[in-house]
């Protein structure tokens, strides 16, 4: 195991404003990102000493508390104050992955004043003297591109999580934030919930930078867009990811060594890799689809969809040798999308769909199917927050970046992309394939 307990020095002695350690961010995302694979759920109050603590807002079952658990496994640096979610059962999935009280309360009521917010954090024994980093992921479903026939100008809830959020950083004043969103949380529509959390952002201190990434590059078998946006106190660097597309993983490296079930099949030493049980039409019309990769023929299945935009990938089979499109909660059903084994004629189990979002086998999921599901599909890749927070932590302890490096970053999204963002992933992915 290589060793990076200078960097714990570095930070228990004091940040030296001198010291430069970007060179590292590979050798230890590699580290790091390899260690993920051992993990397995934390005693209560096991990282309870460790320096920086970490609150993780809109958590979900943790996709994004597991990059900072596997830094954990290589250097002890973050201890887990909780995280916060309105769902009941990813609230629990959350404490007992990361050994955390439950919490399970509605931000927006949090963030309602200063004294709510003091409140909430005395009941999870915040210490305002520890270093500290805030995780935002907002749900999605306000953002999304699937939602445009019935956008409007009218404030969606959803949305004023961003706000509350923002609220939540100006009070608390942590070292550093992150949020986490689908890529047009960053268009024209929705640019004037970013502009109104800038503000207060800056207001309070922050430099913040923001861009949209692909998770396949930090390691996610999955084409998965997601915009990150980070805030300090200093200057720092935007992440970059770590692989090209020609070492992209793909659906082979994540599921091939599965057992083969049929639909309605399980396997019994893992109850996590159980198959729905699909009426025969369905399995007739998947069995008709072409293996590894394979669309729908025409003329077979649900006519309602032959003259429909948008439905290209319904019934599809995945490739092996390509990493998987974006897994949702929808995943173990071929009628929804690109989820369709690529040689086994059914959905996606729900430990293929976990794998392709880049969970480690040794998590721990709360509920029953449909929750399992739901906080798989929504989850932020564990894989991708391991590449964000490597970043991130390297640069917290690094001196802030020259000119010359500045010039080099990573380009910042600063003006609005375009409100249908799926319309230039698919741009990206194409020019990529005539390449």
């Amino acid at each position: 195991m290589s060793d990076f307990s200078y960097l714990l020095q570095s930070l228990t002695l004091s940040i030296d404003e001198t010291k430069d350690y970007r060179s590292e961010k590979n050798r230890m995302f590699e580290v790091v990102a390899e260690s993920m694979s051992d993990f397995t759920p934390l005693d209560v109050g096991s990282t309870k000493a460790h320096p920086i603590q970490i609150l993780d807002f809109f958590s979900g079952a943790g996709g994004t508390s597991l990059g900072f658990a596997a830094i954990n496994n290589v250097l002890p640096l973050f201890h887990f104050l909780g995280g916060c979610d309105i769902n009941s059962v990813s609230a629990s999935s959350y404490s007992k992955n990361f050994g955390t009280p439950l919490i399970c309360e509605d931000i927006l009521k949090i963030a309602e004043t200063s004294e709510s917010i003091k409140t909430f954090l005395d009941s999870i024994g915040f210490d305002d003297a520890k270093p500290t980093i805030l995780v935002g992921c907002a749900p999605c479903q306000g953002f999304s591109s699937h939602r445009k026939k019935s956008w409007s100008d009218d404030d969606d809830e959803r949305n004023n999580l961003v706000i509350a959020f923002s609220r939540i950083v100006a009070e608390v004043d942590p070292d550093v934030f992150i949020m986490e969103n689908v890529p047009e949380f960053l268009s024209q529509r929705y640019w004037k919930y970013f502009s109104k959390a800038l503000k207060i952002f800056r207001k309070t201190g922050y430099k913040v930078k923001q861009n949209i990434y692909n998770s396949a590059e930090f390691g996610v078998p999955q084409e998965r867009f997601r915009s990150i946006i980070i805030g300090m106190k200093k200057n720092f660097l935007l992440p970059k990811g770590y692989l090209n597309p020609n070492e992209y993983k793909t659906v082979r490296d994540a599921i091939a060594d599965l057992t083969p079930i049929e639909a309605g099949g399980y396997d019994s030493a893992d109850k996590l890799h159980k198959a729905v049980s699909h009426k025969q039409s369905t399995v007739d019309v998947i069995k008709k689809v072409p293996h590894d990769g394979g669309n729908l023929p025409a003329g077979v299945g649900p006519k309602c969809l032959e003259k429909v935009n948008g439905f290209s990938d319904v019934y599809g089979r995945l490739s092996w040798d390509k990493p998987a499109i974006t897994i949702t909660h929808y995943a173990r059903n071929p009628a929804s999308g690109r989820f369709t084994h690529p040689v086994q004629d059914r959905g996606l189990t729900a430990r293929e769909a976990a794998r392709l979002q880049s969970f480690p086998d040794g998590f721990h999921f709360d509920g029953k199917s449909d929750d399992i599901y739901r906080q798989i599909g929504e989850a932020v890749p564990p894989l991708l927050s391991c590449g964000i927070v490597v970043d991130l932590i390297i640069e917290y302890l690094s001196t802030e970046p020259s000119a010359s490096q500045l010039k080099t970053e990573t380009g910042i999204v600063d003006l609005p992309v375009s409100n249908s963002y799926s319309s230039v992933i698919a741009g990206i992915k194409n020019t990529r394939r005539r390449a």
